[in-house]
């Protein structure tokens, strides 16, 4: 059998906004988890804001993260025994509402072995940019210490909505 990407499921933000986005009932039949975005928050509090993913609804202190990126120098930051995990740094994840109308983020989020009994790893690449007066990339890797399979993905700004035409898909993805 040969590598398989199959769109489980998609979300697209209706008018009014909304305050996450959530992957529910998710099976069980494949090796890795990914998801692919493009969103923007109605954040006023600056440029870029980070945004978060919490799964299976567990709000306890069991993720970490560590964020690398740049805009015009590199950066890096550190989050242990969070309620979530990070998506890029405070400078970096989805666009808001101070930046350029009309311009969303992008990234994925991959999560290897996701049925695994152990802790679940992600990957998570995130790009934002202000029509080129700002740029922003950011590599973050997390883990989360829950032992249950993934079965829901909530995916959250920081204190804010997600606008509307934010998307987002979830995708199994099977190994041979």
């Amino acid at each position: 059998m040969a590598n398989t990407m199959t769109l489980i499921a998609s979300s697209t933000v209706g008018a009014g906004g909304a305050s996450s986005i959530n992957f529910t009932s998710i099976p069980g039949t494949y090796t890795d988890l990914q998801v692919v975005w493009s969103l923007r928050s109605n954040s006023t509090s600056g440029n870029f804001e980070y945004f978060l993913f919490q799964f299976n609804g567990d709000d306890a202190a069991n993720y970490s993260s560590r964020a690398v990126g740049a805009t015009s120098s590199a950066y890096s930051g550190t989050r242990s025994s969070e309620n979530y995990i990070y998506a890029g740094t405070s400078s970096s994840g989805a666009n808001g509402a101070n930046d350029t109308g009309s311009v969303f983020s992008n990234g994925n989020i991959y999560i290897p072995n996701y049925r695994s009994s152990n802790q679940k790893s992600t990957s998570i690449d995130t790009v934002v940019e202000n029509n080129a007066t700002v740029g922003n990339m950011a590599l973050s890797a997390g883990i989360w210490t829950g032992t249950a399979t993934i079965a829901s993905i909530k995916m959250m700004p920081n204190g804010f909505s997600w606008v509307q035409y934010s998307t987002a898909y979830l995708y199994g993805i099977s190994k041979s």
